[in-house]
């Protein structure tokens, strides 16, 4: 079985949700993750705080450089994700629309490289 990563794409610019919108969310991620549980798809899944908090760590010259956030120029970040594992392609595609259903962002399905390099 290959795994994939479910990524969450959150868009950082639009208004934060209500506390109640929170639990709603919350409730409904965790019922696709218990789905996933059950399934024995499921791996890994965690939630990610704004890019805000974020420590890029970049090499060059033999020496590294640390800055404050993502140097990036979209709104759009990556805000939790799932790692799954799955027979293909397809079985991830079905995960990735009840997870996009459930959190109410888009979800990037990327596979991870197996030892065959694919």
């Amino acid at each position: 079985m290959k795994q994939y990563l479910l990524a969450v794409q959150f868009d950082e610019s639009a208004p934060w949700p209500s506390e109640g919108e929170l639990q709603e969310q919350q409730a409904r991620t965790t019922q696709v993750t218990t789905e996933m549980q059950s399934a024995g798809s499921w791996v890994f899944v965690g939630g990610l705080l704004p890019s805000t908090a974020t420590t890029v760590v970049r090499p060059g010259n033999g020496t590294t450089t640390m800055t404050d956030g993502p140097f990036a120029e979209t709104k759009e970040q990556l805000g939790g994700f799932w790692v799954v594992r799955c027979d293909d392609l397809d079985q991830a595609l079905a995960w990735a629309e009840k997870c996009a259903l459930a959190c109410g962002s888009p979800i990037e399905v990327r596979p991870f490289v197996d030892a065959q390099g694919g």
